[in-house]
């Protein structure tokens, strides 16, 4: 059912952007590879849709040029900038005039495109449900609403008062979506939404990746702040002792600093992973089901992972055979010693794990999944 989709997204890897452009010839992407739209771009693509995207955090007024942003860097404390940022947004939304700006080119964009769907990632802070009403009735078009992460914990008053405006929610963690029902969204479907392009995630070569890349334990993601992601601190932490690298774009808590390697985006990613001999992969604490990013990406790569153990991991891959799970801290500390020791089974274990993604866990089995879901609307 090939359709015209207008992303409304937010730019978060702009510099990933303009050198994925750089390299990309005629075929320039509308999202980084860092990005996980870029594999549902790319799936759209090869299907026969017709993609566009509109960034709904580059400013209303001026240049909107997405090469002028620069990524955010989490850090820890408050800084003048969060205490401004704090106090703009408790402005409702409807008063600020640069948003209010933003939603009217957004109508424009979308006449000029006319779209059959609108898919609104997460963390929308700038459109208005007004805006998204609007599109509905002069487009006759379906919002499909995205997101990682809880409503309860992260979403703003703009997710909250659309939700009835949402054709169908699509999460990763099972218990998100129950919670967007309870909001008022029609239909909420765990796929989960996240998958693996085999274009792009393979095994990198170990030759030519740089010496600080090979470690026993490696982790690839955010750890900041506290409050979110503190269990996946807690289990770093008790990782000290062994041949630990951390990477994060973002600050790392003090008791990891001394591991931090730098930070890992796209391509560098898979490198990473595909370098170390075991990838953590502890969950946020907001995700109690499972199913984020790099469950996925990490098994692509054939790279073996240790995993918090989850429903959703469980439901995704056969726990032994796919990949590793632990309970607690002990038993982390357990199954690490045990694997560094016994090559073979992790090495079994990965290139399973790796099999397994290939067969079953596609972008563009997860698209035809989405449009089934849509034709039952």
């Amino acid at each position: 059912m090939p359709d015209r989709v207008l992303f409304v997204a937010a730019l978060h890897h702009p510099e990933e952007l303009q050198a994925d452009i750089r390299d990309s010839g005629d075929a320039a992407p509308l999202f980084p590879s860092s990005m996980g739209q870029h594999f549902w771009e790319r799936a759209m693509r090869a299907a026969g849709y017709a993609v566009d995207v509109f960034w709904r955090n580059l400013p209303g007024y001026g240049r909107r040029d997405p090469a002028k942003l620069r990524g955010d860097v989490f850090r820890e404390g408050l800084t003048p900038g969060k205490i401004a940022a704090g106090l703009m947004r408790r402005l409702p939304a409807q008063l600020n005039p640069d948003y209010r700006r933003r939603n009217q080119l957004l109508l424009e964009a979308a006449r000029r495109f006319e779209p059959g769907i609108i898919w609104l990632s997460g963390d929308n802070r700038e459109i208005l449900p007004q805006t998204l009403y609007q599109l509905k009735r002069e487009h006759g078009c379906k919002i499909i609403y995205v997101s990682g992460v809880s409503p309860i914990v992260f979403s703003h008053a703009n997710e909250r008062d659309a939700a009835r405006l949402y054709d169908l929610v699509l999460v990763n963690d099972y218990y998100h979506g129950v919670q967007w029902l309870e909001m008022g969204a029609k239909r909420a479907e765990c796929l989960p939404y996240v998958a693996i392009d085999p274009d792009f995630h393979y095994p990198q070569p170990k030759t030519d990746a740089p010496g600080d890349y090979f470690c026993d334990i490696g982790f690839v993601g955010t750890l900041v702040p506290h409050t979110l992601y503190s269990e996946r601190v807690a289990a770093l932490t008790s990782l000290r002792d062994f041949d630990l690298g951390v990477w994060s774009m973002h600050e790392v808590p003090e008791a990891l600093r001394a591991f931090q390697r730098g930070s890992a985006l796209g391509r560098e990613m898979l490198r990473v992973l595909s370098s170390v001999k075991i990838s953590l992969n502890a969950h946020g604490d907001f995700m109690r089901y499972g199913g984020n990013m790099r469950l996925f990406e990490t098994a692509a790569v054939g790279s073996f992972q240790i995993v918090d153990d989850r429903p959703g991991v469980r439901e995704w891959f056969e726990v032994g055979e796919h990949l590793v799970t632990y309970s607690d801290l002990q038993d982390l500390r357990a199954k690490v010693q045990y694997y560094l020791a016994h090559d073979d089974e992790r090495e079994r274990i990965a290139a399973a794990g790796r099999a397994h993604v290939l067969e079953n866990h596609r972008y563009d089995q997860r698209l035809e999944k989405v449009e089934a879901l849509l034709s039952e609307l």
